[in-house]
Formats: structure tokens, C-alpha cells, sequence
């Protein structure tokens, strides 16, 4: 066995000294560092560098760049990637690398998230593009490239601008970029300059940015606007869109400015003379002018009679005759009509129009054509409770009351009397041009019958007929010709009635004796009880009826009824009578 010889103290030392600076120089060779090294060789396309290990590397001539004119001795910066590679055994280097992370270090040293970069955009890339920043690749999202979205990426590339870092990803060595950010920080600036700027009244220019139904906004250079649709024109705007298109340039006038919720009103009619300011020397009342239909109501129609004046025609003024019960029935949006100025309310900016004040009023006339007198023709067209109206011309209707129907019946509803469409003779009573009523009387147009009358139901005669009414005074009795006749409640019997028709029917056949003949009032008194009265109690109850001081009474006539009968007996068919009168106009 052999025996080592033991070595020198000197020798050791040295040896020592030998091993630790190797492991120094080692150690400072590891995967991801970057060194310093000499170029030793180039053959082909590999690049030999010798970085002071104990053995060499080797890098891709491409790593150099196209056309590199490498040579034996250059000093070159490179990573190790690999200090022994398993096929070769040679260290695995790259220049590439090396320039990438010296590029990216030199990158952390210059920005800071938030800093403001300029970068020239070289190609676009699944959902943005990416932008060279002193050599090293950013990315631009597509979301960050304008304030508004945009569809054309291609159309940026190869244009320069300033950036804002908004991230820095040490692991992906990547910046995240955003054009946006800049212009949203120098649109919010240039507001609130704007903002500080505006004064109510000033005019400026915009450009109509967007169109509702309710208005549109208006771009002010950076600042919107709201002009709403009633600020538009002086006139009538269904839809902004009637004068207004997106993109046009326009003037507008501030109206009013909230600073603290960056909202500004705007006006466009404001920047034009108000024509309501000079309406009423330009369309003086009674001028006649032309206009159009801009607008239909159920109550009338909106005619412009010049640009942004308007005045309403009411269905009244439509015709003097006709009668309109809606606007769309006699005019249509578009139309041309003439019309009379009849009012003007500048405050309120109204005014009252009128068509048939352009055409001759035919009631001015009224009175030419129907003199009170005359008799006329027309046809029936139409029942009241009080009365028939009878049309003599288009428009112009005259009214016969019921009280003017019959010289001998009590008419309670004009159909007892005429029919619908029924032609008629009648003679005019009256005319009301200013009221625009014409009274008519059918009977007038008949001779009156009361001379024959008075004579044929001649005072204390007996007479026959049929109750035709029954009232809370008494009852109606047709006799001949239809002529009627009043039987107050007190001459039904000799007995106290409470009741008419507790005594008496419609239909009934009756017996009475004439106590009254008023030819005057076209009037006949009735009394069934003086059918069973003598001679001289008919008398007395002639001449209570009449009103006049009766001869000596018997007992028998004061036990016929009470002295409030008898002596009040005038009073009571006066007040009966009253009773079924009605005065002309009036509805019973």
C-alpha cells in the first residue's frame, strides 16, 4: 500500500488559495446573468464567445442583426442561458436576450406607472396594437386608443403620439399603454375652461353632436349643450330632426349654465329676432292674410301666417251658417287658407283667427230676406222640448215655439204638432241678427178661428168632449174642432176633490157647461158641476169666472162649493192657465 506524502504547509496554502478563487470566478456564472465575453471564433453562422469560464459559447450569428460584421476579439454583452449544454458540454449564450433586458432595466430606470411616454404604433394585434417605446414593444388596448370606440385599427399604424403607462409588468417585461387617458384628462381641462369662460347670453359656435326626440346636444369645442326642441324655433317643431341634421355647425345662445353639474342650456330661435315682438304692427286686427295649416284640434286649427307665428282658428269662426262639429271635418295639415286677424295676446303669444269673417255674413242680410211677416217654407229639422227649428236656408235656421204651434190646442212637445222633414208654412215674428235667432209662428200662418169659436161655445152652454190631460189644477177637455178647455179642480164636483184623477181620466168623456170665454187670451172655462146647477147658481158661477160682482147667491149655490171657490174663481182659472203658458224661448 502506498503512503501519500504529506504536503508542505507553503504548498497547501497555495492550493487553497487556488480553489476558492475558481469558485469565486464560478459563482458569478449563472443561468439569466449577464457578462461581458470576447468573441474567439466565427464559423458559419455560430459566433464563439469566450466569457472567461472554462469553456466557451456559442451564439446565433441572427443575434447580431442583419448584415453584422462580427469579428475574432469584439467584446460583446450576452446572458447565459445555459452554463453546460448536455450535447456539447459548451455554455449556451444569447446577445439577444442580453439587449432585451439591458433595453427593459433602462425602461424601469426612465418610467413610472402614470408618466406620459411618445411611441409610434407598428402593428396591430388581436384587440389592439402594439407601440415601440425606445425600442421595447407596449401594448395599446383597443378601448384606449380614443374616447369614442373605433373599428379601423389599421389606419393608426405607423403614426406617433404621447402615451400614458397605466401598467408595468416586470414578469411579461410589458407596458400597458392608453391613448384615452390623455385626451380625457385634456377634454376635462379644456371644459373647465370653457366652463369658467360661458356667461348667459353669449352666442358661440357648436355642431349639432346628437339628435333625440326631446332636443339635441350641441358639441360647444368640448363641452355639450342640451338645445331642447322648444328653444329651436319660434315657430311649431314636431321633431328636431325637421331642421337640425348631426354634424351641422350652427350658432346658439347660452341660456343657462348649472357649473356644478356641467349642464349648459342652449337656444337657437334666441339668436333670431323674436317676430312677436313686431306681430302687431305686421298683422294688425281686422288684416286679412294668408296662411297655413300647421296643426289640427278637436277645438280648431293652428295656422302659421308667417314663420314662427301662429294663431288658432276656432271651430265657431269656421262658418257663419255651418255648423262644425270638428276641425279635421272641414281642414287638413298642409292647407292654405285665408284668414282674419281677430285678436292678439303678444304676451302670451296668441292669437285669434277666424275664416268666416273672410266671407259675407249672411245675418247682416237676415232681415232683407225674412221681413217680420212674411210668411216662408222650410222644413222641419229639428225638436226641443219648447219648440221645432225649421231650416229656410242653408245654415240659417228659424224656430217655432209651442206656443206658437196652435190657436186652439195647449201643445206640450212640438211632435204633436209637426214632424221631422215636414214641410211648413209659418210667418216670421222676429229676427235677432246680433243673436243670429229668427222666431217663427205656424198658427200666424192659419186664420185664427176664436171669432168662430166665441160664437159656437158661446158662455152657459153645454158641451161634450174628452179629457186630454190631467194636471195638480185641474183638466183639459178637447171639444170640437181641438179646441180645448179648462175644468179647474174646484168645478169637477160638488164634492171637495183633493185629486184630479181621483175624479177624473185621460180619455174620459165628459158634460160641462162654458163658464169663461176669454177670446183675448184664446181661453175657455170649464164646470162640470154647473150641469147639475140651477138657472141661477149657473149665473152666479158665470160671473164669479168672469170676475164680475154676481147677483144674490142662494143657499143652494153656497153649498155647491166653498165662498174661496166661488169668489176666487176668476183667480183660479187665471192661475191655471198661467200654468200651461210659456213664453217664447223658454222651455216649459
Amino acid at each position: 500500500m502506498a503512503i501519500r506524502k504529506p504536503t508542505a504547509p507553503a504548498d497547501r496554502s497555495s492550493a487553497m488559495a487556488e480553489i476558492l478563487a475558481q469558485a469565486g470566478q464560478e459563482a458569478k456564472f449563472k443561468s439569466g446573468g449577464i457578462v461581458e465575453g470576447t468573441v474567439s471564433a466565427v464559423k458559419g453562422d455560430d459566433v464563439f464567445v469566450d466569457i472567461g469560464y472554462k469553456s466557451v459559447g456559442s451564439i446565433g450569428i441572427d443575434e447580431f442583426g442583419e448584415n453584422a460584421d462580427v469579428k475574432v476579439g469584439d467584446k460583446v454583452t450576452v446572458m447565459i442561458k445555459r452554463l453546460e449544454d448536455d450535447k456539447t458540454g459548451m455554455v449556451e449564450l444569447s446577445k439577444r436576450s442580453a439587449d432585451d433586458k439591458i433595453r427593459w432595466e433602462k425602461i424601469l430606470t426612465r418610467y413610472v406607472e402614470g408618466c406620459v411616454v411618445t411611441g409610434t404604433i407598428k402593428s396591430a394585434v388581436r384587440g389592439g396594437l402594439l407601440v415601440s417605446i425606445d425600442d421595447v414593444e407596449a401594448f395599446l388596448p383597443g378601448s384606449q386608443i380614443e374616447v369614442s370606440p373605433v373599428r379601423d385599427l389599421e389606419s393608426y399604424i405607423g403614426q406617433s403620439f404621447d402615451f400614458k403607462v397605466i401598467k408595468i409588468s416586470n414578469e411579461r417585461r410589458n407596458l400597458i399603454i392608453s391613448r384615452r387617458e390623455l385626451i380625457e384628462g385634456t377634454i376635462a381641462e379644456k371644459k373647465a375652461e370653457l366652463l369658467a369662460s360661458l356667461q348667459k347670453g353669449d352666442i358661440r359656435k357648436g355642431r349639432v353632436k346628437n339628435i333625440t326626440d326631446f332636443g339635441a346636444f350641441i358639441d360647444l369645442d368640448g363641452v355639450d349643450g342640451l338645445l331642447h326642441i322648444t328653444d329651436m324655433s319660434w315657430g311649431r317643431v314636431k321633431h328636431p330632426s325637421e331642421i337640425l341634421k348631426a354634424g351641422q355647425e350652427l350658432d346658439v345662445m347660452i341660456l343657462d349654465i348649472d357649473r356644478d353639474r356641467e349642464r349648459i342650456s342652449l337656444g337657437l330661435k334666441q339668436t333670431q329676432p323674436n317676430p312677436w315682438a313686431i306681430v302687431q304692427e305686421q298683422f294688425p286686427v281686422g288684416a286679412r292674410v294668408t296662411g297655413k295649416v300647421v296643426n289640427i284640434a278637436a277645438y280648431g286649427a293652428f295656422v302659421e301666417i308667417a314663420p314662427g307665428i301662429e294663431g288658432l282658428v276656432h271651430i265657431s269662426e269656421f262658418s257663419w251658417t255651418k255648423r262644425v262639429a270638428r276641425a279635421s271635418d272641414v281642414l287638413s295639415v298642409g292647407d292654405e287658407v285665408q284668414v282674419v286677424v281677430l285678436s292678439i295676446d303678444v304676451e302670451n303669444q296668441k292669437i285669434a283667427l277666424g275664416i268666416r269673417q273672410t266671407q259675407d255674413n249672411p245675418w247682416d242680410t237676415v232681415l232683407d230676406r225674412y221681413p217680420v211677416g212674411s210668411k216662408i217654407k222650410g222644413k222641419v229639422r229639428n225638436f226641443t222640448a219648447y219648440g221645432a227649428f225649421v231650416e229656410l236656408e242653408e245654415g240659417i235656421d228659424g224656430m217655432i215655439h209651442v206656443s206658437d204651434m196652435s190657436w186652439t190646442r195647449k201643445i206640450n212637445h212640438p211632435s204633436e204638432c209637426v214632424q221631422k222633414g215636414q214641410e211648413v208654412e209659418a210667418v216670421v215674428l222676429e229676427v235677432n241678427a246680433k243673436d243670429q235667432r229668427i222666431s217663427l209662428g205656424l198658427k200666424q200662418a192659419q186664420q185664427d178661428p176664436w171669432d168662430e169659436i166665441a160664437k159656437k161655445f158661446a158662455v152657459g152652454s153645454a158641451v161634450k168632449g174628452k179629457v186630454s190631460k190631467v194636471a195638480s189644477f185641474g183638466a183639459f177637455v178637447e171639444l170640437e174642432d181641438g179646441v180645448d178647455g179648462l175644468v179647474h179642480i174646484s168645478q169637477i164636483s160638488d164634492q171637495r176633490i183633493e185629486r184630479v184623477k181621483d175624479a177624473l181620466d185621460v180619455g174620459q168623456e165628459v158634460e160641462a157647461r162654458v163658464v169663461k170665454v176669454d177670446r183675448a187670451e184664446r181661453r175657455i172655462g170649464l164646470s162640470i158641476r154647473a150641469m147639475t146647477m140651477s138657472d141661477d147658481e149657473v149665473k152666479v158661477l158665470i160671473a164669479e169666472a168672469a170676475g164680475e160682482e154676481a147677483p144674490a147667491k142662494s143657499s143652494t149655490v153656497g153649498s155647491a162649493g166653498s165662498s174661496d171657490n166661488l169668489g176666487g174663481l176668476s183667480a183660479a182659472f187665471d192661475n191655471a192657465f198661467a200654468n200651461v203658458e210659456w213664453q217664447p224661448g223658454e222651455a216649459k
